[in-house]
């Protein structure tokens, strides 16, 4: 039975171990500094498909399939899928598992959805009510774009602040009872609270994020008695340029200084100042494709000793937003670490 830390955080006593991991983009991303790292990389966006919903629901299950491939297992071998999108009701991940054959459990928690599906999946692992699971999440540009804020035709102009939606899917599969040897393994799970300073700017959502990773941060490490140097990094789902400055500025304000070098931003990291992307990534595989494409390679071959992955969250909607509420923010934390069982 896990651990309960203070509020937040539980700390698990079996510890799932990361069985494999795959990470699917679109052709933008696969342009730039993580291009060659990814599993797969389609160059057409639409992926074959008629339209871009059904395209996101298609990259959803290549990372599923690639994921439960790269482990040498069959489907019906997983217990569950877990995974989310940002479309209504769950188009994309819950077309797929349709597809999949997979018992699934639709997860929303906006572009935190990769660490909630980790959070939720240990958990169960932990009590025993599966063996193995599926941990997965997916966003479009296109589908995006349609949904919240503007048809593609219009070419709307972009404010600096906006963030360009990741066309990508990560999946990861953790198994229980780790098997000997060095093993990825999560640790600590922190679930994370929706914090809203009244950010109603729909392109502006680093500005929305950021008070709740620095929530969800401050939590985990409060909870937990570690400090910023006890993790090799600590990584942010998609602040983007605006929120990760923000987030800095704030976790000052608590007292608590992370270096430079020891925070990485995913929505920072996936596209390179050239592609224009504006203040960075954004969207649920924005974090989900860079964990599986970079960051879990460099813990399994012992490059990264331990991380703390902090998927952020806005949790909007049209609807709320049409009637001019604000954005709340949420952020879930995750320790991965590399152990030896």
């Amino acid at each position: 039975m896990a651990e309960l830390m203070g509020k937040q955080t539980a700390k698990l006593q079996h510890p799932p171990q990361v069985e494999s991991f795959a990470a699917c983009v679109g052709k933008k991303e696969g342009e730039g500094p993580l291009g060659t790292l990814f599993d797969a990389v389609h160059r057409d966006d639409t992926l074959g498909q008629e339209n871009w919903e059904k395209a996101e629901s298609a990259l959803f299950a290549d990372a599923v399939t690639r994921c439960i491939d790269k482990a040498g297992l069959q489907p019906q071998q997983v217990r569950m899928l877990l995974g989310g999108d940002l479309l209504n009701q769950l188009a994309a991940s819950s077309f797929a598992g349709r597809e999949l054959g997979i018992p699934l459990l639709g997860l929303f928690g906006a572009c935190s959805t990769m660490a909630e599906s980790l959070l939720v999946g240990a958990m169960i692992l932990e009590g025993g009510c599966a063996d193995r699971v599926v941990c997965a999440a997916s966003s479009h540009f296109c589908t995006a774009e349609r949904q919240f804020r503007f048809p593609l035709e219009l070419g709307t102009q972009r404010p600096p602040s906006a963030q360009w939606t990741v066309t990508g899917a990560g999946a990861v599969l953790l198994r229980s009872m780790a098997q000997d040897g060095a093993q990825t393994v999560l640790t600590h799970v922190t679930v994370g609270k929706p914090v809203d300073y009244g950010v109603t700017d729909a392109n502006n959502m680093g500005a929305a994020m950021a008070p709740a990773a620095c929530a969800t941060i401050t939590a985990h490490l409060r909870d937990t008695g570690r400090s910023p140097e006890d993790y090799d990094l600590i990584v942010t789902g998609d602040l983007g340029a605006v929120g990760s400055e923000l987030l800095h500025q704030l976790l000052r304000e608590e007292g608590i200084s992370v270096a430079p070098e020891r925070h990485l931003d995913c929505g920072l990291s996936i596209f390179s100042p050239q592609q224009d992307a504006h203040a960075g990534g954004s969207g649920c595989g924005c974090s989900a494709s860079v964990l599986c494409a970079k960051l879990l390679p460099e813990l399994a071959q012992g490059k990264l000793r331990r991380i703390l992955f902090v998927a952020t969250g806005a949790l909007m909607s049209t609807t709320t937003g049409n009637e001019g509420e604000s954005i709340p923010g949420i952020a879930h934390a995750a320790a991965l670490e590399r152990m030896m069982i």
